[in-house]
């Protein structure tokens, strides 16, 4: 994953460490916990978010596949 990112931007090891310490100056050691953490809330989140939507799209389709045997054959064998 962290390789097809790397040839994505085609960075190397020297700007990955100039780019993090631009992070560190910018933010500050105890501040870049606290974004990591919010940046991992917000990924939770989304999965979560995402989960239900994939629950409720399987839901309707059963659903709609119940309601399909039940009105073309009311005992439900095909």
């Amino acid at each position: 994953m962290l390789n097809s990112i790397l040839l994505l931007f085609n960075l190397g090891t020297g700007e990955i460490i100039i780019i993090a310490l631009v992070v560190l100056l910018l933010f500050g050691g105890k501040k870049i916990p606290e974004l990591m953490k919010g940046v991992g809330k917000g990924v939770k989140s989304f999965k979560k978010g995402l989960n239900e939507v994939e629950e409720e799209i399987k839901n309707a389709a059963d659903e709609d596949d119940t309601k399909g045997k039940s009105a073309s054959n009311p005992d439900g064998k095909p």
